[in-house]
């Protein structure tokens, strides 16, 4: 190792060095019938398990216990305008609108 690969280690924070392994990671997509795809999402939910856990269990891999469960989306500027417009706010109260569709997803699990 040269001496700026020491120094390049070094001034690395210690929890980027810890997701070191993760970034090596490779996804891996499996396409199946609707009906299986279906199927596997479904049996995960069974067991409290994300569709990749319930994978990882089937094959025998290891897997990390959730820390929290969360849920997540992914949201443009074009939807933050959306979003805005349907609240009555303005696309930069960008918490605002996150606070307001958890309250649609909590109203929504209570139908």
């Amino acid at each position: 190792m040269t001496a700026k690969n020491m120094t390049a280690k070094k001034n690395i924070p210690s929890a980027w060095r810890k997701s070191d392994k993760n970034i090596r990671a490779v996804q891996v997509i499996f396409e199946l019938e609707q009906e299986q795809f279906k199927a596997v999402r479904i049996k995960a939910i069974e067991q409290n398990l994300s569709p990749s856990d319930y994978i990882r269990d089937i094959v025998g891999l290891p897997r990390k216990k959730p820390i929290r469960p969360r849920l997540s989306i992914s949201l443009s500027a074009e939807d933050y305008e959306i979003l805005a417009r349907r609240y009555q706010l303005t696309a930069d109260m960008k918490e605002k609108i996150r606070e307001k569709i958890k309250e649609e997803l909590v109203n929504a699990t209570k139908k």
